[in-house]
């Protein structure tokens, strides 16, 4: 994100279908479904030799986690399983309007497991079942406690399926730089920029950034409309009543908060990137022309990158133009969503803006955040490379703007911690941005250019498509480097005070006001 402007089919014997359909009950928000289990008389294999048998557990099954336990939001994600594909299905209907929606959620118990929770706000719920039969199922708060009628073993893999109706009003403020997150209206459709945790307003998920699993949309809309979604466009298919069945699959695991799905009057643009990089530009029919200076620069900045980071890391990418009221941009993966002012003003900025997205393909969706802690890591590459490239085009200089971030490190240390060690109101506040930056920018300067570049496409290249953290990063520096930095970066990450920056003894650090 920037603050300028993750993963067939079970047929259903009859009568559990009967039965669920007869126990399906709506409920708002507050309220609880619970869905009666009823027996299965499916045929089960016999166990295979060194299994248990199906019912036969070698622990007590227990509830999974209700989070991951991030210390800054710690329901955030959720124990006890892990998801091995999402696939939605959105039945559009128009613009603020509420439609049918469903999630499977294909998942392998890591424990043995009595009952187990999806993060999921908002929305009507209708049925839940786990493996075609019906469960229980609670609202509580932003977690939806799911009790199927068997508990679940150790490694076993299930299949856990909500249908409910989609709300695409549903938003929600941050006090930093995210603002509105969740859905995001548009005049004929919506977008979305689920950062950080604004998934669960869309679909029941396991919403934690460390946490990863690919996606099959099939998104239903009206003639006249597009659906576009992350990764491939596997189909087009006509539906009743000249509506349109869009499908599309990630390609690569998504986090949560990096999945995008959009509908609207759109125009698709195609070209090609380095190495003949699919890039695919998803824009309103009426900004096709007006917009298409900036993000024809699209080749020109992953070549830019790719000569920095390495090869790009997903199989393609491309820009959402966001014609709505969205107050920034996201990362959300291989389909950036930039809003439509960015790339009507000036040049130099809608670059930054561009290039910093892009970024994040690197670090930030591709080598994930291990805890919200990490979040520097990815915000502050994509503000360094951003400020970088600008440097280079005529923009701020790169020293003039890290020295003035020096100033005032002291200040974004006492309203939002340091660098590593966020306070959750200031997470996405200036010091993951400009202030993360500078921490890389005291790394160049202690090591060197052609050290830091060897540790950055480091990084990229040893985490691709992984999770790592900042412990992770000092050691990756310090092996590359060839020297302990742990002395060094630890007050950089984690001070209560800025340390002297290498190179330029004379950089000030202005007096905190403690008002």
């Amino acid at each position: 994100m920037d603050i300028t402007s993750e993963r067939g089919r079970v047929h259903r014997r009859v009568r559990a279908r009967r039965a669920a359909l007869a126990l399906t009950g709506a409920v708002g928000i507050a309220g609880t479904a619970v869905l009666v289990a009823v027996p299965s008389t499916e045929h089960r294999a016999p166990p295979r030799p060194g299994h248990p048998a199906p019912g036969a557990f070698a622990e007590a099954p227990s509830p999974g986690a209700r989070g991951l336990g991030d210390p800054l939001l710690p329901l955030d994600g959720n124990g006890g399983y892990t998801v091995a594909r999402y696939t939605l299905a959105f039945d559009w209907r128009a613009p603020g309007t509420p439609f049918p929606a469903s999630a499977a959620l294909r998942a392998t118990a890591t424990q043995a497991l009595s009952r187990f929770d999806l993060d999921f706000a908002g929305n009507t719920l209708h049925t839940v079942t786990v493996d075609g039969t019906p469960a229980k199922a609670v609202r509580d708060g932003d977690e939806l406690v799911v009790t199927p009628a068997r508990p679940i073993p150790r490694g076993r893999g299930f299949t856990v399926r909500v249908a409910y109706t989609a709300d695409p009003t549903q938003r929600r403020h941050r006090d930093d730089a995210i603002q509105d997150y969740g859905w995001v209206p548009t005049s004929d459709g919506t977008l979305l920029s689920p950062q950080p945790d604004g998934a669960k307003m869309i679909f029941p998920a396991d919403d934690h950034p460390s946490v990863r699993a690919p996606f099959t949309f099939r998104i239903t809309t009206p003639p006249g409309l597009t659906a576009v979604a992350n990764g491939r466009l596997v189909e087009r298919a006509g539906q009743p009543g000249g509506r349109i069945r869009w499908t599309y699959d990630s390609e690569h695991p998504v986090a949560a908060q990096l999945v995008q799905l959009a509908i609207g009057k759109f125009t698709f643009v195609d070209g090609r990137g380095p190495r003949g990089l699919p890039v695919r530009d998803v824009v309103p029919d009426g900004l096709v022309g007006d917009t298409e200076a900036y993000r024809s620069l699209t080749p020109e900045h992953l070549a830019w990158l790719e000569q920095r980071l390495g090869p790009y890391p997903f199989r393609r990418y491309g820009v959402l133009v966001g014609d709505s009221d969205l107050p920034v941009a996201l990362e959300t993966q291989s389909l950036s969503v930039v809003p439509s002012a960015d790339l009507l003003g000036d040049r130099i900025d809608a670059e930054r803006n561009l290039v910093h997205e892009l970024t994040h393909h690197w670090t930030g969706d591709s080598v994930a955040i291990r805890r919200w802690s990490d979040l520097w890591l990815s915000e502050g590459h994509a503000r360094f490379y951003e400020l970088l490239y600008g440097d280079t085009r005529g923009g701020p200089g790169l020293e003039d703007m890290m020295r003035s971030a020096y100033a005032q490190h002291d200040q974004w240390r006492h309203d939002d911690g340091a660098p590593a060690e966020p306070v959750e109101p200031g997470l996405f506040r200036q010091m993951r941005y400009d202030g993360s930056a500078l921490v890389l920018y005291a790394l160049r300067e202690k090591v060197g250019e052609d050290t830091f570049e060897r540790i950055e496409r480091s990084w990229v290249s040893t985490y691709r498509g992984r999770v790592a953290g900042t412990r992770d990063f000092v050691r990756l520096a310090s092996h590359v480097a060839g020297e302990d930095l742990t002395p060094f970066l630890t007050p950089w990450l984690y001070g209560a005070h800025t340390p002297p920056m290498p190179g330029h003894p004379d950089w000030q650090v202005d007096p905190v006001d403690e008002d």
